[in-house]
Protein backbone atom coordinates (compact mmCIF):
# COMPACT_ATOMS: atom_id res chain seq x y z
CA UNK A 1 0.00 0.00 0.00
CA UNK A 2 1.06 3.56 -1.08
CA UNK A 3 2.21 5.99 1.70
CA UNK A 4 -1.01 7.88 0.68
CA UNK A 5 -3.13 4.69 1.26
CA UNK A 6 -1.97 4.65 4.61
CA UNK A 7 -2.83 8.16 5.42
CA UNK A 8 -6.12 7.53 4.29
CA UNK A 9 -6.36 4.98 6.68
CA UNK A 10 -5.82 6.74 9.60
CA UNK A 11 -8.46 9.49 7.92
CA UNK A 12 -11.13 6.61 7.23
CA UNK A 13 -10.69 5.92 11.10
CA UNK A 14 -11.70 9.28 12.33
CA UNK A 15 -14.55 9.47 9.92
CA UNK A 16 -15.59 5.86 11.07
CA UNK A 17 -15.56 7.81 15.00
CA UNK A 18 -17.39 10.77 13.59
CA UNK A 19 -19.76 9.23 11.27
CA UNK A 20 -22.60 9.68 14.34
CA UNK A 21 -21.88 12.87 16.12
CA UNK A 22 -24.09 16.01 16.61
CA UNK A 23 -24.54 17.80 13.50
CA UNK A 24 -23.36 20.77 15.67
CA UNK A 25 -20.04 19.10 16.68
CA UNK A 26 -20.11 18.33 12.53
CA UNK A 27 -20.11 21.85 11.68
CA UNK A 28 -17.80 22.42 14.53
CA UNK A 29 -15.17 20.58 12.97
CA UNK A 30 -15.79 21.58 9.28
CA UNK A 31 -15.88 25.43 10.29
CA UNK A 32 -12.47 24.69 11.97
CA UNK A 33 -11.30 23.43 8.57
CA UNK A 34 -12.62 25.80 6.61
CA UNK A 35 -10.92 28.35 8.65
CA UNK A 36 -7.46 27.09 8.37
CA UNK A 37 -7.87 26.87 4.53
CA UNK A 38 -8.91 30.35 4.03
CA UNK A 39 -5.84 31.09 6.27
CA UNK A 40 -3.42 29.36 4.38
CA UNK A 41 -5.43 30.44 0.91
CA UNK A 42 -5.26 34.52 2.08
CA UNK A 43 -1.25 33.41 2.97
CA UNK A 44 -0.10 31.81 0.24
CA UNK A 45 -2.69 31.94 -3.04
CA UNK A 46 -1.88 34.73 -5.12
CA UNK A 47 -5.61 34.56 -6.19
CA UNK A 48 -6.98 34.41 -2.80
CA UNK A 49 -5.02 37.23 -0.83
CA UNK A 50 -6.66 39.67 -3.42
CA UNK A 51 -10.39 37.71 -3.88
CA UNK A 52 -10.58 37.36 0.48
CA UNK A 53 -9.16 40.60 1.39
CA UNK A 54 -11.74 42.58 -0.80
CA UNK A 55 -14.67 40.57 0.49
CA UNK A 56 -13.85 41.48 3.76
CA UNK A 57 -12.97 37.66 5.35
CA UNK A 58 -9.22 39.13 5.74
CA UNK A 59 -8.34 41.74 7.99
CA UNK A 60 -4.76 43.11 9.16
CA UNK A 61 -3.14 39.47 7.88
CA UNK A 62 -5.98 37.25 9.47
CA UNK A 63 -8.81 35.49 8.76
CA UNK A 64 -11.68 36.87 10.34
CA UNK A 65 -15.73 36.44 10.95
CA UNK A 66 -17.72 37.56 8.05
CA UNK A 67 -19.88 36.11 6.23
CA UNK A 68 -18.03 33.43 4.00
CA UNK A 69 -21.23 33.85 1.65
CA UNK A 70 -19.52 37.33 0.17
CA UNK A 71 -16.45 35.37 -0.89
CA UNK A 72 -17.24 35.65 -5.39
CA UNK A 73 -17.89 32.26 -6.59
CA UNK A 74 -15.10 30.34 -8.62
CA UNK A 75 -15.95 29.27 -12.05
CA UNK A 76 -14.05 27.51 -15.05
CA UNK A 77 -13.57 30.80 -16.90
CA UNK A 78 -11.80 32.22 -13.34
CA UNK A 79 -9.58 28.84 -13.26
CA UNK A 80 -8.41 29.42 -17.25
CA UNK A 81 -7.52 33.02 -17.06
CA UNK A 82 -6.11 32.86 -13.04
CA UNK A 83 -4.39 29.65 -14.21
CA UNK A 84 -0.68 29.68 -11.75
CA UNK A 85 -2.52 32.30 -9.66
CA UNK A 86 -4.45 29.89 -8.06
CA UNK A 87 -1.28 27.54 -6.81
CA UNK A 88 0.00 27.79 -3.52
CA UNK A 89 3.15 29.20 -3.18
CA UNK A 90 4.52 26.24 -1.40
CA UNK A 91 2.42 24.17 -3.54
CA UNK A 92 6.10 22.17 -5.01
CA UNK A 93 6.53 21.04 -1.21
CA UNK A 94 2.99 18.69 -1.34
CA UNK A 95 3.38 16.47 -3.71
CA UNK A 96 1.16 17.97 -6.20
CA UNK A 97 0.42 16.12 -9.51
CA UNK A 98 -2.01 17.76 -12.12
CA UNK A 99 -5.87 16.48 -13.12
CA UNK A 100 -8.16 17.43 -15.63
CA UNK A 101 -11.72 17.90 -14.72
CA UNK A 102 -14.31 15.22 -16.51
CA UNK A 103 -15.62 17.50 -18.41
CA UNK A 104 -19.13 16.90 -17.46
CA UNK A 105 -20.43 20.79 -18.41
CA UNK A 106 -18.05 20.40 -21.93
CA UNK A 107 -15.69 23.00 -20.12
CA UNK A 108 -12.76 20.65 -19.07
CA UNK A 109 -10.13 22.63 -16.89
CA UNK A 110 -6.84 21.70 -15.95
CA UNK A 111 -5.50 22.18 -12.50
CA UNK A 112 -3.44 20.29 -9.61
CA UNK A 113 -3.64 18.11 -6.60
CA UNK A 114 -1.60 17.15 -3.53
CA UNK A 115 -1.04 14.12 -1.70
CA UNK A 116 -3.15 15.03 1.03
CA UNK A 117 -6.04 15.81 -0.97
CA UNK A 118 -5.58 12.08 -2.28
CA UNK A 119 -5.34 10.29 0.97
CA UNK A 120 -8.47 12.11 1.96
CA UNK A 121 -10.30 10.80 -1.23
CA UNK A 122 -9.11 7.77 -0.37
CA UNK A 123 -10.83 7.74 3.15
CA UNK A 124 -14.27 8.94 1.64
CA UNK A 125 -14.09 6.31 -0.94
CA UNK A 126 -13.09 3.32 1.30
CA UNK A 127 -15.83 5.09 3.68
CA UNK A 128 -18.33 4.93 1.02
CA UNK A 129 -17.30 1.38 0.21
CA UNK A 130 -18.23 -0.03 4.11
CA UNK A 131 -21.31 1.71 4.05
CA UNK A 132 -22.36 0.48 0.55
CA UNK A 133 -21.45 -3.28 1.83
CA UNK A 134 -17.34 -3.77 1.15
CA UNK A 135 -14.85 -3.93 2.89
CA UNK A 136 -11.21 -3.07 1.77
CA UNK A 137 -9.77 -5.94 0.16
CA UNK A 138 -12.27 -7.70 -0.88
CA UNK A 139 -13.31 -8.04 -4.53
CA UNK A 140 -14.64 -4.46 -6.63
CA UNK A 141 -15.21 -4.45 -10.48
CA UNK A 142 -14.82 -1.59 -12.38
CA UNK A 143 -17.20 -0.93 -15.58
CA UNK A 144 -15.33 2.12 -16.15
CA UNK A 145 -13.98 3.67 -19.05
CA UNK A 146 -10.34 3.27 -20.16
CA UNK A 147 -9.15 5.48 -23.52
CA UNK A 148 -5.89 4.04 -23.36
CA UNK A 149 -7.36 0.18 -23.70
CA UNK A 150 -9.39 1.47 -26.65
CA UNK A 151 -6.10 3.00 -28.02
CA UNK A 152 -4.46 -0.15 -27.79
CA UNK A 153 -2.07 1.24 -25.02
CA UNK A 154 -1.13 -0.73 -21.55
CA UNK A 155 -2.19 1.10 -18.35
CA UNK A 156 0.55 2.63 -15.92
CA UNK A 157 1.99 0.60 -13.65
CA UNK A 158 1.04 2.90 -10.61
CA UNK A 159 -2.63 2.08 -12.05
CA UNK A 160 -2.18 -1.40 -11.97
CA UNK A 161 -0.38 -1.72 -8.63
CA UNK A 162 -3.27 0.15 -7.06
CA UNK A 163 -5.91 -1.78 -8.79
CA UNK A 164 -3.66 -5.48 -7.43
CA UNK A 165 -3.74 -4.02 -3.97
CA UNK A 166 -7.40 -2.78 -3.23
CA UNK A 167 -8.45 -6.05 -5.16
CA UNK A 168 -10.32 -4.16 -8.06
CA UNK A 169 -10.63 -5.32 -11.82
CA UNK A 170 -11.68 -3.30 -14.68
CA UNK A 171 -14.16 -3.92 -17.30
CA UNK A 172 -13.99 -1.14 -19.86
CA UNK A 173 -17.17 0.65 -20.45
CA UNK A 174 -15.84 2.48 -23.63
CA UNK A 175 -16.16 -0.91 -25.20
CA UNK A 176 -20.01 -1.77 -25.00
CA UNK A 177 -20.26 -4.20 -28.08
CA UNK A 178 -22.31 -7.22 -28.02
CA UNK A 179 -19.25 -9.56 -27.81
CA UNK A 180 -17.24 -7.51 -25.70
CA UNK A 181 -20.43 -7.56 -22.97
CA UNK A 182 -20.52 -11.48 -23.35
CA UNK A 183 -16.99 -11.51 -21.98
CA UNK A 184 -17.83 -9.13 -19.31
CA UNK A 185 -20.36 -11.14 -18.03
CA UNK A 186 -17.99 -14.22 -18.15
CA UNK A 187 -15.66 -12.60 -16.46
CA UNK A 188 -18.47 -11.27 -13.90
CA UNK A 189 -18.75 -14.69 -12.82
CA UNK A 190 -15.49 -15.82 -12.50
CA UNK A 191 -14.28 -12.54 -10.39
CA UNK A 192 -17.42 -12.66 -8.14
CA UNK A 193 -17.26 -9.22 -7.12
CA UNK A 194 -18.25 -7.81 -3.65
CA UNK A 195 -18.96 -4.75 -4.97
CA UNK A 196 -19.25 -2.71 -8.53
CA UNK A 197 -18.66 0.77 -9.54
CA UNK A 198 -20.29 1.70 -12.85
CA UNK A 199 -21.17 4.20 -15.43
CA UNK A 200 -24.89 4.92 -14.90
CA UNK A 201 -25.59 4.12 -18.82
CA UNK A 202 -23.26 1.64 -18.70
CA UNK A 203 -24.36 -0.65 -16.19
CA UNK A 204 -28.05 0.11 -18.11
CA UNK A 205 -26.72 -1.19 -21.35
CA UNK A 206 -24.89 -4.01 -19.66
CA UNK A 207 -28.16 -5.08 -17.50
CA UNK A 208 -30.42 -4.86 -21.07
CA UNK A 209 -27.61 -7.13 -22.46
CA UNK A 210 -27.78 -9.72 -19.48
CA UNK A 211 -31.83 -9.53 -19.62
CA UNK A 212 -32.02 -10.14 -23.67
CA UNK A 213 -29.25 -13.19 -23.58
CA UNK A 214 -31.03 -14.46 -20.73
CA UNK A 215 -27.72 -14.60 -18.85
CA UNK A 216 -27.30 -16.10 -15.38
CA UNK A 217 -25.10 -13.89 -13.80
CA UNK A 218 -23.44 -13.35 -9.68
CA UNK A 219 -25.48 -11.03 -7.79
CA UNK A 220 -22.89 -8.46 -6.09
CA UNK A 221 -23.62 -7.04 -2.12
CA UNK A 222 -24.48 -3.53 -4.30
CA UNK A 223 -23.84 -1.79 -7.43
CA UNK A 224 -22.92 1.61 -7.39
CA UNK A 225 -23.80 4.56 -9.94
CA UNK A 226 -21.78 7.08 -10.80
CA UNK A 227 -21.08 9.79 -13.62
CA UNK A 228 -24.96 10.51 -14.42
CA UNK A 229 -28.18 10.83 -13.60
CA UNK A 230 -29.95 7.86 -11.46
CA UNK A 231 -32.98 7.56 -12.60
CA UNK A 232 -35.53 5.55 -10.80
CA UNK A 233 -36.22 3.47 -13.75
CA UNK A 234 -32.75 2.90 -14.59
CA UNK A 235 -32.13 2.08 -10.71
CA UNK A 236 -34.94 -0.20 -10.85
CA UNK A 237 -34.00 -2.08 -13.76
CA UNK A 238 -30.96 -2.65 -12.78
CA UNK A 239 -31.57 -3.57 -9.29
CA UNK A 240 -34.07 -6.35 -10.96
CA UNK A 241 -31.17 -7.85 -13.37
CA UNK A 242 -28.67 -8.12 -10.73
CA UNK A 243 -30.85 -8.82 -7.85
CA UNK A 244 -28.67 -6.58 -5.23
CA UNK A 245 -29.08 -2.83 -4.37
CA UNK A 246 -28.59 -0.19 -6.28
CA UNK A 247 -26.81 3.22 -5.40
CA UNK A 248 -26.10 6.61 -5.96
CA UNK A 249 -22.61 8.36 -6.07
CA UNK A 250 -21.60 11.79 -6.85
CA UNK A 251 -18.14 13.01 -7.21
CA UNK A 252 -15.94 14.65 -9.45
CA UNK A 253 -12.12 14.54 -10.83
CA UNK A 254 -11.80 18.34 -9.56
CA UNK A 255 -13.00 17.89 -6.18
CA UNK A 256 -13.08 13.64 -5.62
CA UNK A 257 -16.34 12.24 -3.33
CA UNK A 258 -18.89 14.63 -2.92
CA UNK A 259 -21.77 12.65 -1.42
CA UNK A 260 -23.47 8.97 -1.85
CA UNK A 261 -26.36 6.77 -0.76
CA UNK A 262 -26.34 4.73 1.95
CA UNK A 263 -28.81 0.96 1.16
CA UNK A 264 -31.52 3.18 2.92
CA UNK A 265 -31.56 5.54 -0.24
CA UNK A 266 -32.81 8.62 1.72
CA UNK A 267 -30.60 10.46 -0.03
CA UNK A 268 -27.09 11.40 -0.26
CA UNK A 269 -24.99 11.38 2.38
CA UNK A 270 -22.11 14.55 2.19
CA UNK A 271 -18.30 14.03 3.26
CA UNK A 272 -18.32 17.42 5.05
CA UNK A 273 -14.62 16.41 6.29
CA UNK A 274 -13.55 16.79 2.44
CA UNK A 275 -15.65 19.27 1.23
CA UNK A 276 -17.98 21.83 1.72
CA UNK A 277 -21.66 22.00 -0.18
CA UNK A 278 -23.99 24.69 -0.69
CA UNK A 279 -26.86 24.58 -2.88
CA UNK A 280 -27.59 28.06 -3.99
CA UNK A 281 -30.39 29.77 -5.86
CA UNK A 282 -29.23 32.38 -8.42
CA UNK A 283 -29.27 35.14 -6.56
CA UNK A 284 -26.32 32.87 -4.52
CA UNK A 285 -28.92 32.37 -1.80
CA UNK A 286 -29.49 28.87 0.35
CA UNK A 287 -31.81 27.21 -1.59
CA UNK A 288 -34.29 26.04 0.89
CA UNK A 289 -35.60 22.55 1.39
CA UNK A 290 -37.45 20.79 -1.93
CA UNK A 291 -35.75 23.57 -3.89
CA UNK A 292 -33.26 22.63 -6.69
CA UNK A 293 -30.26 24.97 -6.82
CA UNK A 294 -26.67 24.91 -8.62
CA UNK A 295 -23.69 23.19 -6.47
CA UNK A 296 -20.86 25.18 -4.84
CA UNK A 297 -17.61 23.18 -3.28
CA UNK A 298 -14.80 24.26 -1.43
CA UNK A 299 -12.22 21.35 -1.07
CA UNK A 300 -11.11 21.40 2.59
CA UNK A 301 -8.03 19.48 1.72
CA UNK A 302 -6.27 20.50 -1.37
CA UNK A 303 -3.70 23.10 -0.13
CA UNK A 304 -1.75 23.20 -3.65
CA UNK A 305 -5.17 24.73 -5.19
CA UNK A 306 -8.09 25.69 -2.99
CA UNK A 307 -11.22 25.93 -4.74
CA UNK A 308 -13.18 27.79 -2.99
CA UNK A 309 -17.31 27.96 -3.86
CA UNK A 310 -15.96 26.60 -7.03
CA UNK A 311 -19.95 26.48 -9.65
CA UNK A 312 -18.80 22.37 -10.43
CA UNK A 313 -21.94 23.04 -13.40
CA UNK A 314 -24.29 20.27 -11.94
CA UNK A 315 -27.43 21.28 -10.10
CA UNK A 316 -28.87 19.53 -6.97
CA UNK A 317 -31.91 19.59 -4.93
CA UNK A 318 -31.70 20.27 -1.12
CA UNK A 319 -33.06 17.42 1.27
CA UNK A 320 -36.15 18.01 2.96
CA UNK A 321 -34.82 15.09 5.59
CA UNK A 322 -32.77 15.89 8.66
CA UNK A 323 -31.77 12.46 9.50
CA UNK A 324 -31.20 9.07 7.87
CA UNK A 325 -32.80 5.54 9.37
CA UNK A 326 -28.77 4.39 9.15
CA UNK A 327 -28.15 6.44 12.10
CA UNK A 328 -25.34 8.64 10.29
CA UNK A 329 -25.35 12.17 10.81
CA UNK A 330 -23.96 13.92 8.02
CA UNK A 331 -26.05 16.23 5.94
CA UNK A 332 -28.14 14.82 2.77
CA UNK A 333 -28.78 15.76 -0.54
CA UNK A 334 -31.90 14.90 -1.66
CA UNK A 335 -30.99 14.40 -5.31
CA UNK A 336 -28.07 15.60 -7.83
CA UNK A 337 -30.43 16.51 -11.01
CA UNK A 338 -28.23 18.05 -13.73
CA UNK A 339 -26.09 15.43 -15.44
CA UNK A 340 -26.29 14.24 -18.88
CA UNK A 341 -23.99 11.86 -20.46
CA UNK A 342 -25.58 10.68 -24.11
CA UNK A 343 -24.00 7.40 -25.14
CA UNK A 344 -23.62 7.17 -29.59
CA UNK A 345 -24.24 4.10 -31.23
CA UNK A 346 -22.08 2.70 -34.40
CA UNK A 347 -24.29 1.04 -37.01
CA UNK A 348 -23.59 -2.50 -36.15
CA UNK A 349 -24.90 -2.15 -32.52
CA UNK A 350 -21.94 -1.32 -30.53
CA UNK A 351 -22.01 0.91 -27.92
CA UNK A 352 -20.44 4.25 -27.14
CA UNK A 353 -19.87 5.56 -24.02
CA UNK A 354 -20.03 9.62 -24.13
CA UNK A 355 -17.32 9.88 -21.62
CA UNK A 356 -14.90 8.67 -24.57
CA UNK A 357 -15.28 11.51 -26.39
CA UNK A 358 -15.14 13.75 -23.28
CA UNK A 359 -11.47 12.43 -22.52
CA UNK A 360 -10.64 13.23 -25.99
CA UNK A 361 -10.26 16.85 -25.12
CA UNK A 362 -8.27 16.61 -21.73
CA UNK A 363 -5.50 18.93 -21.77
CA UNK A 364 -6.35 20.35 -24.70
CA UNK A 365 -6.21 23.80 -23.34
CA UNK A 366 -6.77 25.94 -26.59
CA UNK A 367 -10.23 24.55 -26.81
CA UNK A 368 -12.73 26.55 -23.99
CA UNK A 369 -15.42 24.45 -24.74
CA UNK A 370 -17.16 21.97 -26.81
CA UNK A 371 -20.08 19.78 -27.85
CA UNK A 372 -19.86 16.33 -29.79
CA UNK A 373 -23.17 15.51 -31.73
CA UNK A 374 -23.99 12.12 -33.40
CA UNK A 375 -26.48 13.00 -36.65
CA UNK A 376 -26.46 9.84 -37.80
CA UNK A 377 -24.33 6.38 -37.38
CA UNK A 378 -21.72 7.64 -39.87
CA UNK A 379 -21.65 11.36 -38.82
CA UNK A 380 -20.40 13.31 -35.96
CA UNK A 381 -20.23 16.54 -35.43
CA UNK A 382 -17.69 18.81 -33.16
CA UNK A 383 -18.00 21.87 -31.99
CA UNK A 384 -15.21 23.98 -30.39
CA UNK A 385 -15.13 27.01 -28.64
CA UNK A 386 -11.74 28.84 -28.88
CA UNK A 387 -9.42 31.99 -28.68
CA UNK A 388 -7.16 31.30 -31.03
CA UNK A 389 -7.26 29.11 -34.58
CA UNK A 390 -7.63 25.35 -33.52
CA UNK A 391 -4.35 23.55 -35.07
CA UNK A 392 -4.82 21.10 -37.85
CA UNK A 393 -2.85 18.33 -35.34
CA UNK A 394 -5.05 18.86 -32.81
CA UNK A 395 -8.55 18.40 -35.01
CA UNK A 396 -6.94 15.58 -37.09
CA UNK A 397 -6.44 13.67 -33.43
CA UNK A 398 -9.39 13.91 -32.62
CA UNK A 399 -11.02 12.64 -36.08
CA UNK A 400 -9.01 9.78 -36.27
CA UNK A 401 -9.80 8.88 -32.58
CA UNK A 402 -13.48 9.07 -33.16
CA UNK A 403 -13.18 7.22 -36.39
CA UNK A 404 -11.49 4.71 -34.57
CA UNK A 405 -14.74 3.77 -32.28
CA UNK A 406 -17.44 4.73 -34.32
CA UNK A 407 -15.62 3.38 -38.10
CA UNK A 408 -13.06 4.18 -40.95
CA UNK A 409 -16.54 5.42 -43.16
CA UNK A 410 -17.91 7.81 -40.13
CA UNK A 411 -17.70 11.49 -41.51
CA UNK A 412 -16.34 14.24 -38.26
CA UNK A 413 -17.19 17.00 -39.01
CA UNK A 414 -15.64 19.77 -36.97
CA UNK A 415 -16.61 23.28 -36.52
CA UNK A 416 -14.53 26.02 -34.53
CA UNK A 417 -17.41 28.44 -33.55
CA UNK A 418 -17.95 31.57 -31.66
CA UNK A 419 -20.36 30.12 -29.20
CA UNK A 420 -22.25 26.78 -28.02
CA UNK A 421 -25.47 27.36 -26.37
CA UNK A 422 -26.73 25.50 -23.49
CA UNK A 423 -29.62 22.97 -23.71
CA UNK A 424 -33.20 24.07 -22.66
CA UNK A 425 -32.52 23.37 -19.06
CA UNK A 426 -29.61 25.17 -18.66
CA UNK A 427 -27.21 22.52 -18.67
CA UNK A 428 -24.20 22.04 -21.12
CA UNK A 429 -24.62 19.07 -23.05
CA UNK A 430 -21.27 17.85 -23.86
CA UNK A 431 -22.28 15.11 -25.92
CA UNK A 432 -25.59 14.23 -27.73
CA UNK A 433 -26.72 11.82 -29.76
CA UNK A 434 -29.59 12.42 -32.08
CA UNK A 435 -30.38 9.04 -33.11
CA UNK A 436 -33.43 6.73 -30.96
CA UNK A 437 -32.43 4.40 -28.40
Amino acid sequence: MSLAGYTACKHLRFLISAERASPEELNRLQDEKLRRLLDHAAANVPYYRDILTEAGVVGDGKVGGADFGAIPPLTKEIIRAQGEKLYSGDYKKRRWYFNTSGGSTGQPVRFIQDRNYQSWDFACRFYYNMMAGKDIGQRELLLWGSQRDVLGQKDKLSVLLRRWIFNKALCNSFLMSPESMTRYARFWNRYKPRMVWAYTGSIFEFARHIRNTNTEIFKPASIICTAETLTEDIRGFVADVFGCPVLNQYGSREVGAIACECPHKRGLHTFGFHNKIEILDDDLRPCTPGRMGQIYITTLNNYSMPLIRYRIGDTAIVSERQSCPCGRTSPLIAAVTGRTSDHFRTRQGRLIHGEYFTHLFYDRNEIRKFRVIQHDYDHIEVLAESDDKIDDRTIGDITEKIRLVMGDRCEVSFKQVDQIPPSASGKHRYTVSELSS
